[in-house]
């Protein structure tokens, strides 16, 4: 069974810094695309930062220069250092990972995708 659990949110004033961390087990995080998400109170979910199998990272432009993901492969997480927070990064923040595998239960072999998320780890930006 497949888990991601993230952590490392908080309450932090403006200007402050938090690192979160998004762990799995049950699959391994270098077989998957992993996104970090974001939900402001009464706002839609919006994509922060993803990195995909191959390390490839991307940003929204609210984030950019501001945070950094990055992955530990022996600890199997994927952590998302947030700098020069703002209110506006107040959020529920919750991580995705997108995992591809080999299926070839069936006598031939198909590609599969599974999606897992996590449970959201709050960050509160004061000013």
């Amino acid at each position: 069974q497949v888990h991601l659990v993230e952590s490392g949110g908080g309450s932090v004033q403006a200007g402050g810094s938090l690192k979160l961390s998004c762990t799995a087990s049950g699959v391994s995080l270098t077989t998957c695309d992993v996104t970090w998400y974001r939900r402001p109170l009464g706002n839609e979910r919006q994509s922060v930062s993803s990195m995909d199998r191959d390390g490839t990272t991307t940003y929204s432009d609210s984030v950019k220069g501001r945070f950094t993901i990055s992955q530990d492969a022996a600890k199997n997480t994927v952590y998302l250092q947030m700098n020069s927070l703002t209110s506006e990064d107040t959020a529920i923040y919750d991580c995705q990972a997108v995992c591809f595998r080999e299926d070839c239960t069936r006598g031939y072999c198909v590609d599969r995708r599974d999606t897992y998320w996590g449970q959201g780890t709050q960050v509160t930006v004061s000013s």
